[in-house]
């Protein structure tokens, strides 16, 4: 057994808590509720009607309560991929292919997946999550080659066109081959929406100047996505082009991205040249892509307990200043001390795929006790939680806060099926 080997053995993780054993009956009624809600969150529009664009196949939107004030009628990027990852049934199939051929349809006439399907949000994109979504369908649902051809070679185009562009509308590629997110107005709030975390700590209000590490990785996994498809057609040339550039892409992150001495993933400031000083949980998307170290997994692994607080894990480290100082600008509601769905799925994904099963474990049970004890007291689902105080609402963001939230209910979902669960 080697030193890293023994080391991992004996990961010192003080989050490991008692009394994070949860039964099937624990969760029966609550799992009863996702289920029930999910015909509340699909919509069918496919006609642009307004403001909000035609889509082919019916489709899931993050949240509906009735007479609330804040209501969605339109998809959302990467809130369709998490939600459709507490529904991969039979039953289920012809909604999630529908909803990716939604954001394939959303490509095709754009040339851009919007924020969402909305015509003022096409001016920006969210997380690309694009090939991880068509691969996730293709394996589900056993799938055919022809399938699986037509949707990655759109997959390639939003690559390049989109996160590789260079020039308007999709000034991404800005420095050393590495993305930032953007807005077509070139404005840095809006940027920042980009990303999914709106508002975080992370980039100073000023998205534009930042490589953000999730952004990267998530490039990555499509490179390496686009090199696993090549594969599978025997095109070993085209594998090992594809292999190359994530290649490339990991050793500049490692380069720029990745602190030696605290020993975790933080986002670049190129117009700055140095590392921002926020740690988040943007440094697991690396580990979740598959292009971290034995090492560096350890490391990040240790980390976590920067992250984990009693209900789950803070998206951030500490109390961002900002939530306190007077007109320091908007609520940073993707901060300490909420905790949010998407996030604890790639972490816990991203422990599963190195080896720490009893890590990713632990942590899904405590996010899922979370969301319980709320559903318990309040008979909702949140849209995030405040891990520090779960019993406290979360802390308050640009818009009111949602309730019956799709990507919760899902993460929810998933790890009830994945933790709790009898094996077959």
């Amino acid at each position: 057994m080697s030193s890293l080997e023994k080391a991992r053995k004996y990961v010192n993780l003080s989050f490991h808590s008692k009394n994070q054993q949860l039964g099937l009956h624990d969760v029966e009624a609550a799992r009863a509720y996702v289920n029930d809600y999910w015909r509340n969150l699909v919509r069918y529009h496919p006609k642009d009607e307004g403001s909000l664009i035609g889509l082919p196949h019916p489709y899931l939107v993050p949240s509906f309560a009735e007479g609330h004030e804040f209501d969605y009628d339109e998809l959302f990027y990467w809130d369709s991929y998490f939600m459709v990852q507490g529904v991969w049934d039979e039953e289920h199939r012809e909604l999630i292919c529908g909803i990716l051929d939604d954001l394939i349809y959303l490509f095709d006439r754009f040339k851009i997946i919007p924020n969402s399907s909305q015509y003022y949000m096409t001016g920006r994109s969210q997380p690309p999550l694009l090939t991880s979504f068509i691969f996730d369908v293709w394996q589900h649902y056993s799938l055919d080659m022809d399938w699986l051809s037509k949707r990655m070679a759109v997959a390639k185009k939003e690559y390049l066109t989109v996160w590789l562009g260079g020039k308007k509308p999709n000034v991404r590629q800005v420095y050393r081959g590495l993305s930032r997110y953007y807005d077509y107005n070139y404005l840095n709030d809006i940027a920042e929406t980009e990303s999914g975390w709106d508002m975080t700590p992370r980039f100073s209000h000023k998205a534009l100047n930042y490589l953000p590490v999730d952004l990267n990785a998530l490039l990555y996994k499509y490179e390496m996505d686009f090199a696993r498809f090549a594969r599978l057609g025997n095109d070993l040339d085209d594998a090992e082009k594809w292999e190359e550039a994530a290649a490339g892409r990991k050793s500049t992150m490692n380069e720029l991205m990745w602190d030696p001495s605290k020993r975790l993933y933080y986002d670049y400031d190129y117009s700055r040249q140095k590392r921002g000083g926020v740690a988040s949980l943007a440094a697991y998307f690396p580990m979740w892509a598959g292009m971290v170290s034995e090492q560096q997994a350890y490391y990040l692994v240790k980390a976590l307990v920067r992250f984990v607080s009693k209900g789950g894990l803070a998206t951030t480290e500490g109390l961002p200043v900002s939530q306190f100082v007077l007109g320091s600008g908007p609520p940073t509601q993707w901060a300490y001390p909420n905790g949010w769905a998407p996030l604890h799925f790639i972490v816990v994904q991203a422990l599963e795929r190195y080896g720490y099963h009893k890590e990713a474990r632990l942590i899904a049970l405590k996010w899922v006790r979370t969301n319980l004890n709320w559903f318990v007291s309040h008979g909702v689902f949140l849209e995030k939680y405040n891990v520090v105080s779960p019993d406290k609402p979360p802390q308050k963001g640009l818009y009111p806060s949602q309730v019956g939230f799709g990507w919760t209910n899902a993460v929810f979902e998933r790890f009830c099926q994945d933790y709790i669960d009898e094996p077959a």
